[in-house]
This record gives C-alpha cells, sequence and structure tokens, in this order.
C-alpha cells in the first residue's frame, strides 16, 4: 500500500497554493521534459511523477480526497471513500471486526492479488464478504500540451494511455488548465464493477506573436517614428492571416486598438470569437543623419 509523497515530488508544502503549486510544476516540467532528455530514463521517470503529482494537487477535490485519505489508503486512496462507507453501513461483515491498523498490517506493499485475481486489499478491508463487492475502476489522467495555434481550431489528436490508442476530437477554444472527461477510458472495475474514467489536463503553451487573455488576443505592432507621427498603414498578423490596419496621426507609445471578433474562438461556439488587441510600439530612430539632425532641431524649434 505504498504512499506517494506529491507535495514532495513538486518540492512544496501542504499548505501550498494553487500559484504555488503551478510555478513549481512549471518549473520541473521544463527541466524533466522527455524533449530536453531524450536519453535519459529516470528524467522521464520524473517527469511521469511530476505531471502525476500536479494532476492531483492541482485538482481541488481530488487534493481534499487525497490530503485526507492518502496517507492512511496509500495509492488506493481514490478509492477510500467507497471503502469507509461500506465499512460504515455495515455491508461487509467477514473478517470486518479487524481495526483498520491490522487490516492493513499485513497487506503487501505490491498491491497482491490471489489466484482468482481478487486483490488482498479489499479481502483485508471487508474480510471473504468482500470478494463478490463490485468498485468503480481507478481513474485515468493524461496531460495534453497544444501550442497556442493548434488549440484555435477543431481537430483530432491520438493519445497513447496506458499501451491504448485513444482518439480524441479536441474542440477549438481549449484553455491552459482546461480538463475534459472521457467516460469508461480508465481502469477496469473489481468483480465487475464500472470502469474508470479518463481525465485530460490541457495545457496550452506560449506564443512568441500573440497572447491570449481569455478569448481575445493582443500583439504588440512595431511602427516607426514618421508612420506615428503622420499615420499611416501597417499589416498586421492574425489567426488567419495578415490585415492592414490603419494608424492615425498623432499615434502614442502604447497605444491600443481594438479589430472586433477577430480574436480567439470561444469553447464550443461555432462563430464566436473574441477580439484582437493591437498595442503600438513607436520605435525613435537612432543613428541620425546630419541633415536629419537639423530637421529635428528646426521642428523643436517651431513648438
Amino acid at each position: 500500500m505504498a504512499y506517494t509523497d506529491y507535495y514532495k515530488i513538486l518540492g512544496v508544502p501542504k499548505n501550498a497554493t494553487e500559484d504555488d503549486i503551478k510555478k513549481a510544476y512549471r518549473k520541473l516540467a521544463r527541466k524533466m521534459h522527455p524533449d530536453l532528455n531524450p536519453n535519459d530514463k529516470e528524467a522521464h521517470k520524473k517527469f511521469q511523477q511530476i505531471n502525476e503529482a500536479n494532476e492531483v494537487l492541482s485538482d481541488t477535490e481530488k487534493r481534499k480526497k487525497y490530503d485526507q485519505y492518502g496517507e492512511k489508503y496509500g495509492e488506493h486512496w481514490e478509492n477510500a471513500e467507497q471503502f469507509e462507507k461500506a465499512r460504515s453501513t455495515g455491508a461487509y461483515t467477514g473478517g470486518g471486526q479487524q481495526a483498520y491498523g491490522d487490516a492493513f498490517g499485513g497487506f503487501g506493499g505490491e498491491g497482491d492479488f490471489n489466484d482468482s485475481g481478487y486483490s488482498d486489499f479489499f479481502e483485508q478491508m471487508f474480510g471473504s464478504g468482500a470478494r463478490n463487492a463490485k468498485f468503480r475502476g481507478q481513474d485515468f489522467n493524461a496531460e495534453l500540451h497544444l501550442p497556442l495555434r493548434n488549440a484555435a481550431k477543431t481537430h483530432q489528436q491520438t493519445l497513447d494511455v496506458n499501451g491504448k490508442k485513444i482518439r480524441i476530437t479536441i474542440p477549438a477554444g481549449v484553455e491552459d488548465g482546461q480538463v475534459i472527461r472521457l467516460r469508461n477510458h480508465g481502469a477496469p472495475g473489481v468483480n465487475g464493477g464500472p470502469q474508470g474514467d479518463l481525465y485530460i489536463t490541457f495545457r496550452i503553451e506560449p506564443d512568441p506573436v500573440f497572447k491570449r487573455i481569455g478569448n481575445d488576443l493582443h500583439v504588440q505592432v512595431d511602427i516607426d517614428l514618421y508612420t506615428a507621427v503622420l499615420g499611416g498603414e501597417v499589416l498586421v498578423e492574425t489567426l488567419d492571416g495578415q490585415v492592414k490596419l490603419k494608424v492615425q496621426p498623432g499615434t502614442q507609445n502604447g497605444a491600443k486598438t481594438r479589430i472586433k471578433g477577430k480574436g480567439f474562438p470561444v469553447y464550443k461556439k461555432e462563430s464566436s470569437f473574441g477580439d484582437f488587441y493591437v498595442s503600438f510600439h513607436v520605435l525613435i530612430p537612432r543613428d541620425l543623419t546630419q541633415k536629419q539632425k537639423e530637421l529635428f532641431t528646426e521642428l523643436s524649434k517651431l513648438k
């Protein structure tokens, strides 16, 4: 009944905030990512442990259940409520008079199964009368990383979960940290119990051009001083190609303009999009010629 300390894996205290957990996870995930450690099996193992710890501790309900039952039930903490409910209602007797400590005392650390394929854990918890009890299978958790631009379009992707290939359709507009559930894609149930579910957490990778805030997209566009003063036009990259944008005379550094409906697609709302915000960054000219300096000097005198 091995206990995995997810807090220790992420290097955070048990009272860590959601932000603390997120920062620790991102730092470790970058360090141990398989792309950066292609031939390091130990790094791959740690990367899996980091993902598992984050999937539990970043989910409020799972973290609460893990904190309550993790040390007591070890790897079986997700089913702890079912175990305790069964004992409290007297649903299982035979051998059930044992105290919890005694029941766990003889339990193999590897989670041994007897000849019938029935876990000794259940028998020691509830006695031989639990042999025919049905328990729901454990849920699986997976993490899927997507570039921002891929998350902006509906597409299909194949996941490899515990050696099984699962093809899913990802709707446009998924957000970073969003979790979706695929029913009956988790571990098989015990004694004919229902199969667990698969929870997929999306991680949206930053884009070098676009910054996403909600369903809006933000970009910064450089313009020269002359365009800022006199006005003009610039080409701006959006998710579906370039658009020509008018720059008003006297545009200030940091000024913003909005293009309605050119932002990120709204999740599961067809033909609905956020807005697109352009922030102008005025470039001050350098290495002026003598003539240019004289002209700027004349302009400064005119004011």
